[in-house]
């Protein structure tokens, strides 16, 4: 029986971040890996919208601490942050039409929580772009396209469509585990409906 799976994740969310670090090694293939504009979501952790930089501060650390947690590298926070996604989603859009989606996300995901490069300044785009034999006028052409465009939107659309709220996500099914610590809880519902 072919399980349906497929992770959503925006390159704004350190918590998709550390989704991301984890999925090939957590959820079995084939799961499709899916870029979506996380702010179009109704329950999209804003992290530009906290009361005070104690808030703040609070939600960085347990992003911090989740990370060493999971032995990831250190977070090295990008400046600005928040940062706006908008043209790295849509390189990511791109790379995902060209067969070299998963690489480039993560490539980006370092670039931005691992580098402290924020992803609203196109270089640090074009450099995860780099790391993946993607040419940079090729991504610069492609990501001021409509096709790319609409295809984020739709994507986007589709998945609140679906059920999901925030980012990261995992669809199996009809069933959506939103949240990065829900992710093994994904693996081993795949693992189990593969057996």
């Amino acid at each position: 029986m072919e399980v349906s799976a497929t992770f959503y994740f925006d390159l704004a969310s350190p918590a998709a971040y550390l989704a991301a670090e984890r999925a090939l090694s957590v959820l079995p293939p084939p799961c499709a890996w899916q870029p979506i504009l996380a702010r179009t979501l109704p329950g999209a952790e804003a992290y530009d919208a906290y009361r005070c930089e104690t808030d703040e501060l609070a939600a960085r650390e347990r992003i911090e601490r989740r990370a060493q947690a999971l032995a990831l590298q250190t977070v090295v926070w990008p400046s600005p942050f928040p940062f706006d996604s908008e043209f790295a989603m849509l390189a990511t859009t791109y790379a995902k039409r060209i067969g070299k989606g998963v690489p480039f996300a993560l490539a980006a995901f370092r670039q931005a929580f691992a580098g402290g490069h924020a992803l609203s300044t196109p270089d640090n785009v074009l450099i995860a772009g780099a790391a993946c034999e993607m040419h940079p006028s090729a991504i610069l052409r492609a990501t001021e396209t409509r096709g790319i465009r609409d295809e984020l939107a739709r994507a986007s659309a589709e998945a609140l469509e679906l059920g999901v709220s925030d980012v990261p996500a995992v669809r199996v099914d009809d069933l959506v585990l939103v949240g990065e610590h829900r992710l093994e809880e994904a693996g081993e519902l795949l693992a189990a409906q593969r057996r």
